[in-house]
């Protein structure tokens, strides 16, 4: 299975561009890009007040404000520093470098900003694995509605982190295919047993929503990873919060890859039922007749 990116390459591209052509001499040039990345995120490069040097990228996520109350602002004061400015209107966070005075680590610096919707998410994930570090019990659940209809819930226990993410389908079909998915992820967990508890319900929310104002359908699907200390400190954390924070995304990504291989794979298979009846169609007898002079008349049945 593929594992996608938690950056966003054509941002990181972009900017790592830009940086070799000021290195090289070139004369700096106007830019107004725009990119889209999952979960209805949006990427916004372009210039300052027409100044060519000054390369601003911004980020807007719809559900900014709900990570806020969960120190995204600290989180990416931590991260880059003199780098941020005042937002550009219409997004949430923007970051400015200068193509007159680069950086030895400018790669490091495109990176990093390739990375803002990663860092963004990392704020609520952070908080709750301190949390659960620090032994705290009853703090309130995150509710992050990271998409139209789809919510993320984060909660912390002493022992254990409970992320849970709630997903629709559209087509009765992908429940099929997400649940061999699903079926995949807890075999994985026989082969590894450092591997999170992975959960999976169809229809219904799970325990751990109950009382709540959880959706139901038979559209709705919730997957619950359960992580323990061992995913949640301080050594591999990072690791854990880039792969769940693109889970959903990497799930539907993998229907959508599979649907398209079965499609495949059924016109493949009816091009060569198609062959094989052509040949087993029977030749009709020709009922066309030659005189002794050559001519030709079609004999009557």
């Amino acid at each position: 299975m593929i594992l996608l990116e938690i950056n966003n390459r054509n941002v990181e591209e972009t900017l790592l561009l830009k940086f070799k052509n000021a290195l090289a001499g070139h004369k700096p040039e106007s830019i107004d890009v725009t990119v889209a990345d999952f979960d209805g995120v949006l990427f916004h490069i372009s210039n300052i007040k027409s100044d060519k040097t000054k390369i601003r990228t911004s980020i807007s996520l719809k559900f900014y404000k709900e990570l806020q109350e969960h120190g995204a602002d600290e989180l990416l004061k931590r991260e880059y520093g003199d780098l941020l400015i005042d937002p550009e209107d219409g997004f949430n966070v923007s970051v400015l470098i200068d193509l007159e005075n680069i950086p030895d680590n400018y790669e490091e610096i495109a990176q990093k900003i390739g990375l803002l919707k990663r860092n963004c998410f990392a704020s609520v994930f952070e908080k709750y694995f301190d949390f659960q570090e620090q032994g705290l019990e009853g703090e309130k659940r995150a509710v992050i509605h990271y998409r139209n209809e789809e919510t993320l819930y984060v909660e912390a226990k002493a022992d254990r982190v409970t992320v849970v993410f709630s997903t629709i389908f559209k087509d009765d079909d992908d429940v099929v295919i997400g649940k061999v998915f699903m079926q995949e992820l807890r075999e994985g967990r026989r082969a590894s047993h450092t591997a999170p508890q992975v959960l999976f319900s169809h229809r219904e929310p799970p325990m751990e929503l109950a009382n709540t104002d959880a959706r139901v359908g038979d559209n709705i699907g919730y997957v619950t990873f359960v992580l323990f200390p061992r995913h949640t400190n301080k050594e591999t954390r990072d690791n854990t919060i880039n792969l769940i924070h693109m889970f959903r995304d990497y799930l539907h990504y993998h229907i959508k890859c599979s649907k398209a291989y079965i499609h495949s794979r059924m016109r493949a298979k009816t091009s060569d039922f198609l062959k094989v009846l052509n040949r087993a169609r029977p030749e009709q007898k020709s009922t066309e007749k030659k005189t002794i002079t050559g001519k030709t008349f079609h004999r009557k049945e």
